[in-house]
């Protein structure tokens, strides 16, 4: 964040490339986790970086520059999921990608065991999933979650007690059934 904030009156196009180098992969992480398209994801992330160029002057430092961002993708993703456009026509479901795995068993079960935990993860109503990424994924504080969501503290560690309680409960449910 310090090192944006010299820029704060301006930004040059070498900061605003170290800047997206540094935060893009995560912006975009953030921006999947909230509407699940790899499309959509892509688009949100372009206008996110248009705003902060064009918004650079109004970043006041009293967050970090990746809680600003988080802020800037969470306000897009939700206004992204209310226009009628998306409420109307979905064009894609759910699109996998899947990449190709090493061939060591071990090394394909920890990914089937992955990718069956980050399944139950984004099945989470959207309140528990956004807390619980932005903690586990992202290391965000409590502190910076309750502003970046504009909610309280305690609301902050409530929900994610519950999401990690439902994690834990499907993840048990799954293993007991044979599904993971």
């Amino acid at each position: 964040m310090e090192k944006y904030l010299q820029y704060a009156s301006k930004m040059d196009d070498h900061a605003f490339r170290e800047l997206m180098n540094e935060y893009g992969q995560e912006v975009w992480n953030y921006a999947y986790f909230l509407i699940r398209r790899f499309d959509a994801a892509d688009d949100l992330v372009q206008e996110v970086f248009i705003r902060v160029y064009q918004n650079i002057g109004s970043f006041r430092g009293e967050s970090s520059i990746k809680t600003w961002l988080f802020a800037i993708t969470r306000n897009l993703a939700f206004n992204y999921k209310r226009s009628a456009f998306i409420r109307k026509v979905t064009l894609t479901d759910w699109i996998g990608r899947r990449e190709s795995s090493p061939s060591a068993e071990k090394e394909a079960l920890d990914q089937i065991l992955t990718d069956d935990l980050w399944k139950i993860v984004l099945d989470l109503p959207d309140k528990y999933r956004e807390v619980l990424v932005l903690d586990a994924r992202y290391g965000l504080s409590n502190k910076e979650i309750a502003g970046l969501l504009k909610i309280s503290e305690g609301t902050v560690k409530s929900r994610l007690h519950r999401a990690r309680n439902k994690v834990n409960e499907q993840m048990k449910e799954g293993i007991k059934y044979g599904i993971i």
